[in-house]
């Protein structure tokens, strides 16, 4: 896949993650071995999309065919990261969540409208 269909992807899957923190309550206990075991399961496709997302993402950068700061390509990876876990967990406040959320979209909608 190139860059592209993978920032779409990503953000499929950005949208599914902000319904879950939406609908979902926290788990009863953080130490719950089962939830973390699903989460687990559930999250490492995408981890492993990210993963070359960004690697992807910096390459381009570095060829000039966006116009993006590397630095942003590693921050939306990381806030990216931070929205997994706080979909799941639900452990952080609204407020942060769609402060990172549109963070992400921001990047994510550049670069699919750059690289068309």
């Amino acid at each position: 896949m190139d860059l592209q269909d993978i920032t779409k992807t990503l953000k499929h899957h950005l949208i599914f993650l902000k319904h879950k923190y939406e609908m979902n309550e926290p788990p009863a206990s953080m130490r719950d071995k089962a939830f973390f075991q699903q989460v687990k399961e559930e999250t490492n496709p995408i981890y492993d999309l990210l993963e070359e997302w960004e690697a992807l993402g910096l390459q381009t950068v570095k060829e000039r065919k966006v116009n993006v700061h590397p630095h942003q390509i590693t921050s939306t990876k990381e806030n990216m990261e931070l929205v997994l876990l706080h979909s799941y967990y639900v452990d952080v406040r609204r407020k942060r969540y769609m402060e990172l959320y549109n963070s992400i979209t921001y990047i994510f909608d550049q670069l699919i409208e750059e690289l068309q």
